[in-house]
């Protein structure tokens, strides 16, 4: 028999009752594991430490672990933990309640400054999501969007549809939903009743029925027999007369089969454990089946992830040590081009000049030059296209193609090319420096790992020194570090998978974003209203070279939200609009014949990604490390990040009033207020607050 690896609506309903009796026990941390695995520490004034685990992945399960039984601490905390340590630090712990008869379990903690309810998906493919007040996501493990129901960061939390509670049915509702099934009577238990297939076989064993029944051959007494079974089933869960169990194999093995909170007449034929609590037994048997399963794993796959994670950045970063250097080595073959063919390229920039300075356009020069193909003029024939845009010609020299900028000669145009290899090579040496650095960070990780391997993991009771635990809020003295970046000109954030978004405050921006830093492989954002800022979802930094990404789904709904919530429709009071996404190639500032452009404005041609209702949002918060700084954007991306942050939307305070506002609660929420000052000013907060009135978003 296989061995139970996910928990049923019965196990569920049975443990409830007894998770509630740590209701008043206060979080002191959480941490993940890889990407399922939850654990919640809590401690109680009666019973001392008590250690929640909730895992979603392969296994899931949720019950009270002893401390012996809890895997050691994880290294540093990834986004989702960190903004559940933010929100549940101190926070008091409810209760639990199980959603009608499903397999989901929504744990509920109450703190001053607002309450969090973290529900756990312990079906499909196992999710946990915590959510506000309100019931809307604050972060997920997992985004889920179907046409039933949808689980992402700042929408409103839906359970699935309603499921038939078979504990809860009177005899004729049951009758009926047996008779509608044209299967036999243990699957129609199992699926149109929902006990499962351990359940509904034990309905069928306590009954005395033939489980392989069809439904329509089944009489009335048979019906009625059935449901005398599931009714004493119900009353022992629901009057908690529990008889909690750890089966296993009858043989030398004595393998691990089922836990169950009941005693099982199908499972008569095993070998079985008694223990008091049903929270006990599910300890005991998950952490027997970690332990046989893994014991030859490493037991500190934070470091392997960390590690692997770090050799990535290094192939990344030597690849584009290559890419560098290819590209300077074409910039210079390229002038060297230039030279080589000075006559040729030198007629054809004087041709175009004096066609200029006479004042034809450059459609009608573009004509002249297919005539002189037509001819067969090896200038004419050489060159391949024209940028009018930019003043820029392209010309075939052979071995390459070359862009020269018309209005200068053969020695400028050469001259820019080899200025352009000496910049890429000092790409290149920035490049080789970024790995040195990283090098030295995974030497200083894998001695890590090594003395962890060596020495064991520090003691858990003393992981709060360790620099990621700090309570940086209770803090009397934050050191201020501050760093320097070249987007910090613009507006900005990091979206929830990393990748940077800069956006433009004005036209003169608008147009040096577009003309500097938009790049191949970025995507291009804009509102259909008017007013709307230029967006650019970077795929690449400036010390890369440009390539062609998927973005995540997360990173593109943000960078909309973004996009929308920085425009004209935030300053008129309305809560969401559409925006739209394009290529680069897409965005030109050449208009159309006998249509001009305003400054900061741009044409784009070609079909647009539309994002529907997107709806507005902005969060502002700091961070203590690696830098201190005020950071601002969707809240998706902001609130996992900073130690603390204020939502907002529109409403009626002024932009500068509510950078006030803002301000004086940074200052309550940190002990150092004189921390808040140095990197929190109104005039820094502000920076990142929609022109236009806000408020504050109720939590």
């Amino acid at each position: 028999m296989d061995q139970k690896r996910e928990l049923t609506s019965i196990d569920l309903a049975a443990l409830v009752g007894e998770l509630n009796e740590y209701k008043g026990a206060k979080v002191d941390k959480a941490y993940l594991y890889g990407d399922d695995f939850l654990r919640l520490k809590l401690r109680d004034f009666e019973q001392g430490r008590v250690e929640l685990l909730i895992e979603v992945g392969e296994v899931k399960r949720a019950h009270i672990a002893v401390p012996e039984h809890v895997p050691d601490a994880p290294g540093r905390p990834p986004d989702f933990a960190k903004m559940l340590r933010n929100r549940l630090s101190g926070a008091d712990f409810v209760g639990v309640t199980q959603y009608e008869f499903d397999r989901i379990l929504s744990f509920e903690f109450e703190r001053e400054d607002g309450n969090t309810t973290i529900i756990a998906e312990l079906f499909g493919q196992g999710n946990v999501a915590a959510c506000n007040e309100t019931r809307h996501v604050i972060d997920s493990l997992d985004t889920v969007r179907l046409k039933s129901r949808t689980v992402a960061p700042g929408s409103r939390y839906e359970f699935p549809d309603t499921r038939v509670n078979p504990l809860e049915l009177d005899e004729e509702r049951f009758t009926m939903l047996m008779e509608e099934s044209d299967a036999d009577l243990v699957r129609t238990l199992a699926t149109q009743l929902n006990l499962g297939g351990l359940y509904a076989e034990e309905v069928c064993t306590r009954a005395g029925v033939e489980k392989e029944t069809p439904v329509e051959e089944a009489s009335e007494e048979q019906f009625s027999q059935l449901y005398d079974a599931l009714s004493r089933l119900a009353s022992e869960v629901k009057e908690k007369r529990f008889d909690p169990r750890i089966y296993r194999e009858d043989d030398d093995s004595a393998e691990l089969v089922d836990v169950t909170p009941l005693a099982i007449e199908e499972h008569a034929d095993f070998e079985s454990d008694s223990y008091e609590s049903f929270n006990e037994a599910l300890d005991a048997y998950f952490f027997e089946l970690d332990t046989t399963e893994d014991e030859e794993t490493d037991t500190s796959p934070e470091f392997d992830e960390e590690i692997e994670r770090q050799q990535r950045i290094i192939d990344q970063q030597e690849g584009a040590i290559d890419g560098f250097e290819e590209q300077a080595e074409e910039e210079r073959e390229r002038a060297e081009l230039v030279y080589a063919n000075y006559g040729l390229v030198d007629e054809i920039l004087t041709t175009i000049r004096n066609a200029l300075s006479e004042g034809r356009g450059w459609n009608e020069i573009e004509e002249t030059f297919e005539r002189g193909k037509e001819q067969g003029i090896d200038a004419a024939e050489s060159v391949q296209g024209f940028d009018p845009e930019n003043g820029m010609v392209s010309v075939d020299l052979g071995d390459s193609t070359v862009s020269l900028d018309v209005k200068d000669g053969v020695e400028k145009n050469a001259d820019r090319l080899y200025t352009e290899a000496k910049r890429i090579e000092k790409k290149k040496e920035g490049a080789k420096e970024a790995i040195s650095e990283t090098r030295e960070e995974l030497d200083a990780l894998r001695e890590r790992k090594q003395q962890w391997k060596a020495g064991g993991p520090e003691d858990d009771e003393n992981d709060d020194e360790e620099p990621e635990t700090i309570d940086w809020l209770s803090r009397a003295s934050i050191p201020v570090r501050k760093g320097e970046e070249w987007y910090e000109e613009f507006r900005w954030f990091h979206t929830s998978d990393g990748f940077l978004v800069i956006g433009g405050r004005n036209a003169d921006e608008n147009e040096a974003l577009v003309k500097k830093y938009l790049d191949r492989g970025d995507r291009f954002f804009h509102t259909q209203a008017h007013g709307g800022p230029v967006t650019i979802l970077k795929a690449t930094g400036p010390s890369e070279p440009a390539r062609e990404i998927e973005f995540p789904e997360s990173s593109i709904r943000e960078t909309a939200q973004f996009a929308v919530s920085y425009s004209s429709v935030w300053k008129e009071g309305r809560f969401a609009d559409d925006a739209y996404s394009v290529t680069p190639d897409q965005v030109s500032k050449t208009p159309e014949s006998g249509e001009y452009i305003e400054k900061g404005g741009f044409v784009i041609r070609g079909d647009r990604t539309y994002h529907r209702d997107t709806e507005v949002g902005v969060a502002v918060g700091i961070t203590c490390e690696p830098t201190t700084r005020v950071i601002g954007g969707p809240p998706a991306a902001i609130v996992p990040r900073a130690e603390t942050a204020i939502e907002i939307e529109p409403g009626r305070y002024a932009q500068n009033d509510m950078a006030k506002m803002v301000y004086r609660t940074f200052r309550e929420r940190f002990a150092d207020t004189t921390f808040v000052r140095k990197v929190a000013s109104p005039d820094l907060i502000q920076e990142f607050l929609p022109a236009g009135g806000s408020r504050t978003v109720e939590k």
